[in-house]
């Protein structure tokens, strides 16, 4: 049974359509833009310019293209890289697609959440921080409160994202700039070595490496966007637009911010920091301003409850769509009459709840999760190396498709494109397997096969679940009042 068949339970809760170019770009800027990512990238001085041009040529630009030509070619589908890959490579590309980007979460949604409290308690008691039972509590009401919000629908879920990532993103961003633009004004020290150009080229090397796959994916999640389709008012104009208007969004608070950071905060300080939190108050303490300090923990755990609400509702959205065509039990084929996938949002929280437990109480645990913190690597890897072979796949096979936006340069333009996303996250799913220093030689062999398995049996769940296919799979869903 095609989705046009699906039972007409379904048809009274429709999406409305409530997005605009403001919207989605915000819905971007919040999967994306994070502020726990500048000191690590502040440590390597003028080169951060270098990786996060990098990032920007080899990712951020390429995803963004493909991702406004895809949306727009698509534009009446729902299920975002799960319709995009679908159309490009059938049921399978698009399950898997879309399962590996929704099962990886299931890993980084209690690193997340363990930032979310350790920040919050800089604003209440920094010496919560290490409070397992503290952490464990913060993480369920943000995990939970944010599952809520889902709950009640694109409408309410959006509006809580455009307030979250303006507050608790681009502002704090925007101060840590004008804080660094000031000390710079101001005639103070500042730490880093003058300036030459050839600062700006990275270092790559063996030891180097492994970060490359981080720093392609720190722009992961520029595809979020897509996930809304159906409640986008004019998608043919708007995806285009509002893809422009988040990547400038993220690469010049990305770059300014992080460069603010290391002005001020000697490497070594940076090395040794343990967290975001401990370089915003050795900067404000610089800065003479350590009143400061509370709020601006108050406005980065709303950062990351935003960033959290964007991958928790987007790949929810398009795994419910994989269940609404009946790939998957009736059990995940629930929605609401707000048109949320209900089943898949509770079965993702309870999985995710059991993994933080773990994660705060099981402190042994910790050590596994260098093995499955690159696992959220490889499984990226896969959706993103899908999504690239899908917009230049479809060029040959759908030339005449309407595409309101298209990739310029012809088929020149779309291998170039295409082929530097590709090239950047094959390179990242190559080098996401190399142990990092902690590792011995004697256990390496032991971490890459881990990590190998690990992404395997989080990849590889759609191609059972396609096996197992049954006609009242589709019958059986419906629309829950």
């Amino acid at each position: 049974m095609s989705k046009e068949e699906a039972p007409a339970a379904k048809s009274g809760f429709g999406p409305k359509k409530t997005l605009g170019v403001f919207a989605l770009a915000m819905i971007n800027v919040a999967a994306v833009l994070s502020i726990r990512n500048y000191p690590s990238m502040a440590e390597f001085g003028w080169s951060c310019i270098g990786w996060y041009i990098i990032g920007t040529v080899l990712f951020l630009i390429p995803l963004s293209l493909a991702g406004a030509e895809l949306a727009t070619m698509m534009s009446e589908k729902g299920g975002g890289v799960y319709a995009w890959c679908k159309e490009a490579f059938g049921e399978k590309g698009g399950f898997v697609a879309i399962f590996c980007e929704w099962s990886n979460n299931l890993v980084w949604f209690p690193t997340v959440l363990a930032f979310i409290a350790s920040t919050l308690a800089f604003a209440l008691s920094p010496s919560l921080g290490s409070n397992a039972i503290y952490l464990f509590v913060v993480m369920m009401i943000a995990f939970w409160g944010t599952t809520v919000i889902a709950y009640f629908g694109e409408d309410i879920s959006t509006r809580f994202q455009n307030i979250g990532v303006i507050l608790g993103s681009i502002i704090p961003s925007i101060l840590i700039i004008f804080l660094g633009v000031w000390w710079w004004a101001s005639g103070a020290t500042i730490v880093l070595p003058h300036f030459s150009p050839e600062q700006i080229i990275p270092s790559i090397n063996f030891s180097t490496l492994p970060f490359f796959a981080t720093v392609i994916l720190l722009f992961a999640g520029m595809e979020m966007a897509g996930f809304h389709a159906l409640e986008t008012r004019n998608p043919k104009s708007d995806f285009p637009k509002a893809m422009a208007l988040s990547s400038v969004i993220i690469f010049i608070c990305t770059v300014l911010a992080t460069l603010a950071i290391a002005f001020v905060i000697p490497a070594k300080q940076l090395s040794l920091a343990a967290g975001v939190m401990q370089a915003i108050q050795y900067f404000f303490n610089a800065a003479h301003i350590p009143s400061a300090i509370a709020p601006m923990a108050v406005l980065i755990t709303i950062g990351g409850v935003v960033s959290l609400a964007a991958w928790l509702i987007g790949p929810a959205k398009g795994l419910g769509v994989v269940a609404e065509e009946g790939n998957l039990p009736p059990l995940f084929n629930r929605t609401n009459k707000y048109g949320s996938p209900v089943a898949v949002l509770v079965i993702q929280a309870v999985i995710g709840t059991v993994i933080s437990l773990l994660y705060v109480f099981l402190p042994s645990v910790n050590q596994a999760y260098w093995i499955l913190s690159a696992i959220t690597v490889e499984l990226l890897s896969i959706v993103y190396i899908l999504v690239f072979a899908s917009v230049i796949k479809l060029r040959y096979s759908q030339p005449d498709a309407p595409r309101p936006f298209k990739i310029p340069g012809g088929m020149a333009g779309i291998w170039i494109v295409g082929g530097m996303g590709a090239f950047g996250v094959i390179f990242s799913f190559i080098v996401g397997l190399m142990p990092t220093g902690q590792f011995s030689a004697s256990e390496t062999f032991a971490y890459v096969a881990g990590i190998l398995i690990g992404t395997f049996l989080l990849a590889v769940p759609p191609l059972i679940f396609l096996k197992m296919k049954k006609p009242s799979w589709v019958e059986k869903g419906g629309a829950q009042p």
